[in-house]
């Protein structure tokens, strides 16, 4: 019973370290890519079980939130959930920054729009196996896209 009672004192006390300071419970990754650059174009190869899954996901998804990624995707504008989507993508499992361009797209589309499309994005079946993974990183696009944005330098550039 003294066992128990140790046992549950130290997984509480664990616990609770482990929100407060979350960076002593991890390995600092941040800085490794979650894939090696040359395997980020092999990630669209699906077999037919994978399309399957992911049109089942598809068709099973709210319409409200399918027609809110619809909104979303159309504040990027016409090329910025095509291109700048794949090179978010590429930011998050690489490391390879997107370009000032893209991150205006992913301001324009606001905080909120680019964290559902990613949650959206790692639902998918090739990206599902990042997704616990890529919180950090997500946010990180966002922040340093954001600063970039919102830097003094780039005061000529208008978002719409």
């Amino acid at each position: 019973m003294d066992t128990k009672i140790i046992f549950m004192a130290f997984f509480i006390i664990n616990t609770l370290v482990s929100f407060v300071y979350p960076c002593l419970g991890q390995e600092d990754v941040d800085d490794k890519p979650l894939i090696n650059p040359g395997e980020f174009d092999t990630l669209d190869v699906l077999s037919p079980a994978s399309q399957e899954y992911n049109i089942y996901m598809l068709e099973n998804l709210p319409p409200k939130y399918k027609t809110y990624l619809g909104t979303c995707a159309d504040k990027m504008g016409p090329s910025g959930i095509s291109e700048c989507n794949e090179d978010v993508l590429r930011e998050i499992l690489t490391n390879k920054p997107v370009s000032r361009e893209c991150c205006l797209m992913v301001v324009r589309a606001g905080k909120e729009c680019y964290m559902k499309i990613r949650k959206f994005m790692f639902q998918l079946y090739q990206l599902k196996r990042f997704a616990s993974q890529v919180s950090f990183k997500t946010n990180e696009v966002w922040n340093r896209c954001s600063a970039e944005v919102e830097s003094p330098s780039s005061s000529h550039d208008h978002m719409t």
